[in-house]
């Protein structure tokens, strides 16, 4: 079963420093921390009752979306594999097993009977939790029944109620104009881990091609897989082909504090803040506004929000009320930078792999800022952080053909201007007046 639940990552940082002159933030605007706001599924009321709200608070969200539920969407549910009737022919000789299991899972919920979707969940949980002897059970139930005439017919497979009419690609393009993000959660909504390699593949790489086509190579950069899993074999899969996943991202600077235990070891001059995951079912208002509050009081956190239904429409839904009084607290914060899921990933990879170098060249200060990530998914502008003259009273910064203002700041450690870069090979000239 899903859950709805909120994920916190702390972000594990050294920012890159030149002579101790120019540093990179850790979040925009020098923000302490960041929210993203999450959706799953497409369920209808995700558009007609949240977006608004969202849009009217100047919130940005992240829809993972199932792309085969969106009308003219080009990849389809198949099962790509043998014949499913030789399939279901074999299992009278053959019992399932660790070298068959993935086939006879992927094929399960294409076996043209009512009820093989939920055959084909309760295996899928089973193998996701480990516990392959009870998915094997499972399965070989299934087959006998099927074939012995013990299930109904169904030709054609259900569609989910919950996301008719709910979105079209137009729609989908419009709202990734006004900022929203569309991300892929699989062509399908399968259990990825019950998956074999041809089927798994196809759910990752087709959900891809789909969202490349209808909303271009930046809408490419986010997955998740449903139902959170965190199988190491699908989740190797997934990486290879999207950047970033809300599942998993095993990279040493980032600290996913309830997967932890599979990061790599970290460094100890690293700088980090130890939290737990919060997992509710049908979390209280007060619940899902304390995980903000605490958010803001942290130092370098990243809170992932995570809804599925809304208003008795789509799992475990919230109210109308309660998703306006949480978003306005999220908007109330101004400590906390409000960001899609994937432009938060991308000014974390950016930040940290990016390099930074500041000299002063007589009256001017000329800073370099890159990273050798591809520039098409990771472009992003970074906030750097620059100590000047005191006696400055403002800087005009100037990168290409940008020219910006921007005040000065006094801290007990001397003088400092915040702006955005855009990391690449064009200098930035820092003046003051």
């Amino acid at each position: 079963m899903k859950k709805t639940f909120f994920l916190i990552f702390a972000c594990i940082a050294t920012i890159a420093i030149h002579a101790q002159q120019t540093e990179i933030t850790r979040w925009p605007d020098d923000k302490r921390g960041a929210v993203s706001i999450t959706y799953d599924d497409g369920s209808i009321n995700q558009f007609r009752v949240a977006v608004p709200i969202m849009n009217r608070l100047g919130l940005p969200g992240t829809f993972f979306i199932n792309t085969s539920a969106i009308p003219g969407s080009t990849h389809q549910p198949i099962f790509i594999g043998r014949s499913i009737e030789q399939i279901i022919a074999e299992t009278e000789s053959t019992p399932t097993d660790i070298g068959n299991i993935f086939e006879r899972a992927s094929a399960a919920r294409f076996v043209p009977v009512k009820g093989a979707d939920d055959y084909f969940s309760r295996a899928g949980g089973q193998i996701d939790a480990g516990r392959m002897d009870a998915a094997f059970q499972i399965l070989d139930d299934f087959y006998a029944k099927v074939r012995a005439g013990e299930i109904e017919s169904q030709p054609t497979r259900p569609a989910d109620p919950t996301t008719v009419g709910a979105l079209t690609w137009d729609d989908a393009r419009r709202l990734t104009a006004e900022g929203h993000e569309f991300a892929s959660h699989m062509v399908t909504h399968p259990f990825m881990a019950a998956l074999d390699e041809a089927n798994l593949v196809y759910e990752l790489e087709k959900s891809r091609e789909e969202i490349l086509s209808q909303l271009g190579v930046r809408s490419t950069i986010s997955t998740e897989m449903p139902y959170g899993t965190n199988d190491d074999r699908a989740v190797g899969y997934m990486m290879k082909v999207y950047p970033v996943s809300r599942n998993r991202m095993d990279l040493p600077y980032m600290l996913e504090l309830h997967r932890s235990s599979r990061l790599s070891p970290i460094a100890p001059e690293h700088e980090y803040v130890q939290w737990q995951r919060g997992i509710v079912s049908r979390t209280s208002l007060d619940e899902m506004n304390g995980w903000v509050d605490t958010a803001a009081e942290q130092q370098n956190m990243w809170l992932v929000t995570v809804i599925h239904g809304i208003d008795g429409i789509g799992w475990e839904p919230l109210t109308t009320s309660d998703v306006e009084a949480h978003f306005s607290h999220i908007a109330s914060k101004d400590e906390l930078w409000v960001a899609t899921f994937g432009d938060a990933a991308r000014y974390i990879k950016e930040r940290m792999s990016a390099t930074v170098t500041s000299a002063k060249k007589g009256r001017k200060i000329v800073v370099s800022v890159d990273h050798p990530l591809d520039k098409t998914l990771f472009d992003l502008p970074l906030t750097l952080k620059t100590s000047v003259d005191p006696a400055w009273k403002e800087v005009i910064v100037k990168q290409g053909k940008v020219t910006k203002s921007a005040p000065v700041h006094h801290s007990d450690k001397g003088a400092f201007v915040l702006y955005e870069a855009v990391p690449g090979p064009e200098k930035i000239y820092l003046s003051g007046k």
